[in-house]
């Protein structure tokens, strides 16, 4: 059976290109489009999606009402996976959207939406449990932290820091494989120095990607690069 998504997009152009993009999809099932949070809230009591792909501001205050639906579904329907898109490559956003869990939830820029193959697979990710997190914010991260005095990162090498970006990213360690072409081996190898070069807590094993994944975020995202983030521009 296909995903069943719900769209939250306040301008019914981009609304309307996100269902022509995923119509493409036969994985995937758009079963409504909501121009605000009211309305896509209500969509998702009536219609139980697998998944709600929304903006991050929409009406009625144009904030963060992305980021609130789903911390308010993960609560009333803990099973529906959340795919936040947004313009803005900004650590607090991200990290306020995994405050509640970072399981079944995703952080894309609006950029990526015109890559089908991106869009989709962080929408199969979620149905399933998976965290996605855009890799552009994941650069921004590891820059900001790779610049603050006595960074941890100085301690790791090329290849560990390739394997911390792509724990950020959400991707499992086969994924971790496949995309850096090592053996599963030397990426649990990888993993657990990098855990215990950046004391990291949450164990690094395969099966564990969602706690992993906050984790290092929020690590990357400590409270020296927060302060520049603390409060997002319009």
């Amino acid at each position: 059976m296909p995903i069943r998504v719900i769209l939250g997009e306040d301008s019914f152009i981009v609304r309307e290109g996100l269902q022509q993009v995923l119509a493409a999809a036969p994985q995937v099932e758009v079963a409504a489009g909501c121009g605000d949070a009211d309305s896509l809230l209500h969509e998702v009591d009536a219609l139980h999606p697998d998944v709600v792909v929304t903006d991050i501001r929409m009406p009625p205050t144009y904030t963060d009402e992305g980021i609130q639906l789903a911390s308010r579904l993960r609560v009333a329907h803990p099973s529906v996976g959340v795919v936040v898109l947004s313009q803005y490559a900004d650590s607090a956003y991200v990290l306020s959207l995994l405050e509640s869990g970072s399981d079944g939830r995703a952080y894309l820029l609006k950029e990526r939406v015109h890559d089908r193959r991106q869009l989709v697979s962080a929408i199969e990710a979620v149905a399933s449990g998976q965290s996605v997190i855009d890799p552009k914010i994941v650069e921004v991260l590891v820059a900001a932290k790779a610049r603050s005095e006595r960074s941890a990162l100085s301690e790791l090498t090329p290849r560990e820091l390739e394997v911390l970006a792509a724990i950020a990213e959400g991707k499992s360690n086969s994924a971790i494989s496949d995309a850096l072409v090592l053996t599963k081996r030397a990426v649990e190898k990888h993993i657990n120095s990098i855990f215990l070069k950046l004391n990291l807590s949450h164990s690094p094993a395969a099966d564990d990607v969602s706690p992993r994944v906050k984790a290092t975020l929020l690590f990357l995202a400590d409270s020296d690069v927060l302060a520049a983030d603390k409060h997002p521009g319009p």
